[in-house]
């Protein structure tokens, strides 16, 4: 399966056809991340139940802590 992660082409299982699934296998750790998918933000309670297709994008954006 192509998706679109982050702006670039990545080629992924067919199997892996969940969200919870995609994040966890692009190595990321669900807590620490916001996933926008085709356009929408999607709370990490709505994963396991989104199906990923052939052509979807997601934008995967990394959560950092810090300060002075």
């Amino acid at each position: 399966m192509q998706l679109t992660v982050n702006g670039e082409q990545q080629q992924l299982q067919a199997d892996l056809n969940r969200l919870d699934r995609v994040v966890e296998a692009l190595g990321h750790h669900p807590k620490l991340v916001v996933v926008e998918f085709n356009g929408l933000i999607l709370t990490p309670d709505l994963w396991a139940e989104q199906q990923v297709k052939d052509g979807d994008s997601l934008e995967i954006v990394t959560i950092v802590g810090g300060g002075s």
